[in-house]
């Protein structure tokens, strides 16, 4: 099973996140930064679940 994210916690993973429904509906898709937290959720007891990680490599220290 995937990762639930609930409202309010903070992200570990940079990317787009869909809202999942308490019986398994998919909502509205959240780009959401690592460290930040999940924004409130249409219908109570949904949780967030990471479709596309970010791939653009910020924060790593690379070449500029």
């Amino acid at each position: 099973m995937k990762a639930q994210n609930k409202p309010g916690q903070p992200a570990k993973q940079s990317g787009i996140y869909q809202q999942v429904g308490p019986r398994g509906g998919r909502g509205d898709e959240r780009t959401v930064v690592a460290g930040e937290p999940f924004p409130p959720t249409d219908v109570p007891g949904s949780h967030y679940r990471l479709i596309r990680p970010a791939h653009n490599g910020a924060g790593k220290g690379g070449k500029r």
